[in-house]
């Protein structure tokens, strides 16, 4: 093992790198243009391809273009450069294409600003382009865990036929932390049998379309994708928790929120309050299993963002009318501080805090 210090958005670049990635495509926009920077300087030393294309919307064509082949292929992006891609996904989606895409979340709506935020979740969970698809969608809480997903985001995006997203907040991309990498490299993916290009021996023509004109094709078609879907929902979904066997109140949060929160949880322990933690690791499929079986010891949940409250929506889900849900957030840029957090749990113990009773 190779042990390294590294930033987060590098530690992503080279973890692609030996996971078999040689095409990559992308347009700079902070705070992920490091990941482009490094693997201007990686591509050609290990045979691979580095384009910067002219816009996102190209970069997100030329990830389709390559993963068609069946080559290992990806793009990174940040907020608005991700929705510029929202046609390009939905295409890939509807045409099994594998690819593995990065959002190196910002602050928004529009421009907004250039500081982290985690004002992206719907878009990846509940939005994005058109059509009945979804992404299998990870949230990393560490620059190791960053390049973990990113190491086995393409065995997932193959298994399924589906693009993989890994949705970061620009702050695990900018910081650095010690990263361990295996010391062999993966080796090059194998020939897929759906994969068009030059025909070496006699087969059939493959075709590669999202186009299905035919309404009960189009029907045929999206209910095969359902089914795919389906599987991830019962495979992939994965989370992390932290003191939930007996709390009375449980902490969600994703990202680096995550790590915020469990700095609050272990005082708190500390100080006999009874808090737990539930960290989603993937945000779709959502964990609401984990959630629904902490119903029956915790008095209330509390979620924490840097966001407006996006994803208390699927935890309001997972618990029903069965316990109330707060919510405590700091949006454009801003990161939510451990005494902040501390502050609004004590608030919320004390009955000084009303619950998000905007669900449905």
């Amino acid at each position: 093992m190779t042990r390294i210090l590294i930033k987060g958005n590098e530690a992503f670049a080279e973890a692609a790198i030996r996971a078999g990635c040689r095409h990559y495509f992308g347009y700079p926009i902070t705070p992920q243009s490091e990941v482009m920077e490094y693997l201007a300087r990686r591509m050609p030393e290990v045979g691979g391809v580095f384009i910067q294309a002219e816009s996102e919307v190209a970069a997100i064509n030329m990830v389709y273009g390559a993963a068609a082949t069946g080559a290992r292929s990806m793009t990174t992006t940040s907020s608005p450069g991700f929705s510029l891609m929202q046609e390009g996904i939905s295409y890939m989606a509807g045409a099994e294409l594998p690819a593995v895409l990065v959002n190196v979340m910002r602050g928004g709506p529009g421009v907004g600003s250039i500081q982290p935020a985690q004002s992206d979740y719907l878009q990846a969970t509940k939005g994005g382009g058109n059509g009945d698809y979804r992404l299998l969608t990870y949230a990393p809480a560490t620059v190791q865990e960053m390049a973990d997903i990113t190491m086995k985001a393409w065995d997932k995006a193959e298994k399924y036929r589906n693009p993989v997203l890994i949705l970061v907040d620009g702050f695990i991309g900018q910081m650095m932390e010690a990263v361990e990498f295996k010391d062999e490299p993966a080796t090059e993916p194998v020939e897929h049998t759906w994969a068009v290009g030059i025909r070496k021996e006699k087969r059939p023509l493959r075709r590669i379309t999202s186009s299905h004109m035919d309404p009960a094709d189009c029907e045929r078609h999206n209910r095969h994708l359902k089914a795919k879907f389906d599987r991830i929902r019962k495979d992939e979904v994965a989370w992390e928790e932290l003191y939930t066997e007996d709390a009375e109140v449980v902490l969600a949060a994703f990202g680096v929120v995550a790590r915020v929160c469990r700095a609050v949880v272990e005082r708190a322990r500390k100080e006999g309050i009874k808090a737990g933690l539930i960290r989603p690791i993937t945000v779709w499929p959502f964990p609401y299993r984990a959630f629904r079986q902490r119903v029956r010891t915790a008095k209330a949940f509390f979620v924490v963002e840097m966001n407006e409250g996006q994803m208390v929506e699927d935890v309001q889900m997972a618990v029903g009318y069965d316990a109330p849900v707060y919510f405590y957030g700091r949006n454009g840029g801003i990161v939510p501080q451990p005494n902040e957090v501390a502050s609004e749990l004590q608030k919320i113990l004390a009955g000084g805090v009303t619950p998000r009773e905007d669900r449905i």
